[in-house]
């Protein structure tokens, strides 16, 4: 199990293929992330990494941090968050890891906090239909109704869903496709939407529910004494070809034809089916129609 990264969101824009089409992407960029300290089995009980990223001012970390920071020899990071990783993928302290840690068409799971919608009411925080919009309701159509029972309980039920805060809360979205990196700036091109403002910190790591791509380096992609590997990649603009998907092959004019064909002659087999259908059922309805009056005049008799 490798390690993740802390990237940050920059916004939404879009990659194309030489066929034309276009995939929506969100670019995340990973700023100075190092490692600033380790987590070892015999000595902590677990084994684990802690990264650091961005930059942030020494008057604004606690002394703690400080000296944390210190002993690992890196400056004073914005974010810092702890991965569980294999004992084989321990990383050095200091060691700064590149944008090409993942590859063109390997899926992620990314974590982040959706966007704060502030106080929302019950429409549209749960969907709720609202009142009448009609006589009889006075100003509180978009009201959620009432919220409580009889005198037994007497209360409202905890978890009930009403109006409130709406967003700001811990997500993962999972098995999102990295469709281009960029190790000189340091760039992630994921396919979607990810959790989160403009600015925010996220969290990005291979997918937990599928194996990990063969071609991601083991145990990261790091940069080489400050120099970044040379890494070939599509022309700026583009999705990386391992990324790329093929549309299917349409079916031929003949396939066509003979598609049309087949559902014609069903549609002429179900059109007889049911005629002679009802041409039976027409029969025995004529049949015991001729033999009520007989009967009627045995008794009769």
């Amino acid at each position: 199990m490798r390690t993740g990264v802390i990237a940050k969101k920059m916004g939404m824009t879009r990659l194309f293929q030489a066929d034309g089409r276009h995939v929506p992407v969100t670019v995340l960029q990973l700023e100075d992330v190092q490692v600033i300290g380790r987590r070892e089995k015999d000595r902590d009980g677990y084994t684990a990494v802690q990264l650091g990223a961005g930059t942030a001012k020494a008057k604004n970390v606690a002394k703690p941090q400080r000296v944390a920071f210190g002993k690992a020899q890196v400056e004073p990071k914005a974010r810092v968050v702890e991965f569980r990783v294999a004992e084989d993928a321990l990383l050095d302290v200091g060691a700064t890891i590149s944008a090409d840690h993942f590859v063109a068409g390997q899926y992620v799971d990314i974590s982040g906090v959706t966007q704060g919608k502030g106080f929302a009411g019950a429409m549209k925080r749960w969907g709720f239909g609202g009142l009448r919009a009609t006589h009889g309701v006075s100003v509180s159509h978009r009201s959620h109704g009432s919220t409580g029972n009889r005198q037994d309980p007497g209360r409202v039920f905890k978890n009930k869903k009403m109006a409130g805060h709406m967003g700001a809360r811990n997500r993962t979205q999972q098995n999102l496709e990295i469709v281009r990196t960029d190790g000189t700036r340091g760039l992630l091109f994921v396919k979607g939407s990810v959790p989160g403002h403009k600015g925010s910190w996220l969290t990005v790591s291979d997918a937990i529910k599928l194996p990990r791509d063969e071609r991601a380096p083991y145990p990261a992609g790091l940069v080489q004494d400050g120099v970044e590997l040379e890494i070939e990649h599509a022309p700026a603009g583009f999705v990386d070809e391992a990324a790329v998907h093929e549309i299917p092959a349409l079916p031929s004019d003949e396939e066509v034809k003979a598609i049309a064909a087949e559902q014609e002659a069903g549609a002429i087999e179900a059109e007889a089916a049911a005629k002679a259908e009802a041409e039976a059922t027409e029969t025995q309805n004529s049949d015991a129609d001729g033999e009520k009056p007989a009967a009627d005049e045995s008794k009769e008799g």
